[in-house]
């Protein structure tokens, strides 16, 4: 189910196309790499070198969160379960929950060490459990970062201990959070919001300083090393819109803070999120050939919502380009047509539009009847 989800997210999803007379000027950051995300649409509004690779960090625990609440899920673990920590885990340097080797710790408190406190150790634990060792569970990250379409990317650890064949970019960050938010609404409300853990008798805050200066940011990682620079991914909802910023190789722990605050403001501040379609909403009906049924509704698996610049939406206009004489058999969720968006008459958008049902083959006789009918059409 994860994996049709995320096929249809992708589909949808497809990069915005924009006339730069038509933008806000975005703001200028103290940061290797940045990139500002409206979650309903993938719209990108704001970045720069979103896909130069580069060192993750502790921005890697995203992806070792994402699988621990895939393998949640799916049953491979439960959040009750003790899990004993081996003496790898035990040994991982850099930040720690403080697990002891030779005891048993709950996995719902290697989540939270691992996501506020971020434990390098409870990393090593929770990949220990799930794929029986890290060098497996970095191969999992791998394939995970594939099927999300995250192209800039690769892992070799649970942690984000620096390794020169660990990477990732702006990009496939957004794509991370984005995913994570959506296939895992409740866990990351529950989890990414915490402001401090206390395990071991060692309380410890969250250092994504964000959470505690905007009320409306409720995620997502820091990141450090020498390599990587201070490091954030943050969202924050406002409303109801949400922005997913990834900033990378900032100078400080306050300046990430501050500049991933600034993208955020620039975003919720200079643009407008409108919806076009509803989920499921039938933009318009198709003719099919050859098919059980006449014709197929088209639309979208998810809101059709659209960032645009404060004040342009009035000047919306669609235009649907939808492929001619369809023939069945018509899959569930197969392009079928595009969406152009317009503003003042200059492109704006491109928008894949979908079946919104499965058409199959008719009888030979019915395919017979409408080959005829074709020569004539």
């Amino acid at each position: 189910m994860l994996k049709l989800r995320s096929l249809l997210f992708v589909l949808f999803c497809l990069p915005i196309l924009a006339s730069a007379q038509q933008l806000p000027a975005p703001p200028v950051l103290a940061a290797k790499s940045w990139l500002l995300v409206e979650s309903a649409s993938g719209q990108e509004l704001a970045g720069q070198a979103a896909d130069q690779r580069l060192e993750p960090a502790s921005l890697t625990k995203l992806m070792t969160a994402y699988l621990s609440f895939a393998a949640i899920r799916q049953g491979t673990i439960k959040l009750d379960q003790t899990v004993p920590v081996s003496q790898k885990a035990w040994k991982t340097g850099g930040s720690r929950m403080f697990i002891q080797v030779g005891t048993e710790v709950k996995v719902e408190d290697l989540l939270k060490g691992m996501i506020v406190q971020s434990g390098n150790d409870a990393c090593v634990a929770l990949a220990e459990a799930i794929a029986g060792d890290e060098g497996n569970f970095a191969q999992m990250m791998n394939r995970e970062a594939q099927r999300l379409g995250m192209k800039g990317s690769s892992f070799r650890n649970s942690s984000g201990l620096p390794d020169p064949q660990h990477y990732t970019t702006a990009r496939d960050l957004a794509i991370l959070a984005d995913a994570l938010i959506r296939d895992f609404p409740e866990e990351y409300a529950r989890y990414y919001s915490m402001k401090e853990f206390r395990y071991n008798n060692i309380r410890q805050p969250n250092r994504n300083r964000l959470l505690y200066i905007d009320p409306t940011v409720d995620g997502l990682k820091t990141g450090h090393t020498e390599a990587a620079g201070y490091c954030l991914v943050s969202s924050a909802k406002r409303g109801s819109r949400r922005l997913v910023s990834v900033v990378l190789g900032a100078a400080s722990d306050s300046a990430r803070a501050q500049e991933s605050l600034k993208l955020l403001n620039f975003g919720f501040q200079f643009y407008d999120a409108v919806q076009l379609y509803a989920k499921n909403e039938p933009v318009t009906t198709l003719k099919v050939w050859k098919g059980k049924e006449s014709t197929v509704r088209i639309g979208f698996p998810k809101d059709l919502v659209m960032a645009v610049p404060k004040g342009f939406g009035p000047k919306i206009r669609t235009e649907l380009v939808a492929q001619q004489r369809l023939m069945a058999p018509i899959a569930l969720g197969q392009v079928l047509a595009t969406l152009k968006v317009s503003i003042d008459d200059k492109a704006y958008g491109e928008y894949p539009v979908l079946a919104l049902e499965e058409v199959p083959a008719a009888g030979i006789l019915g395919r017979t009847i409408d080959s005829i009918r074709l020569w004539f059409n």
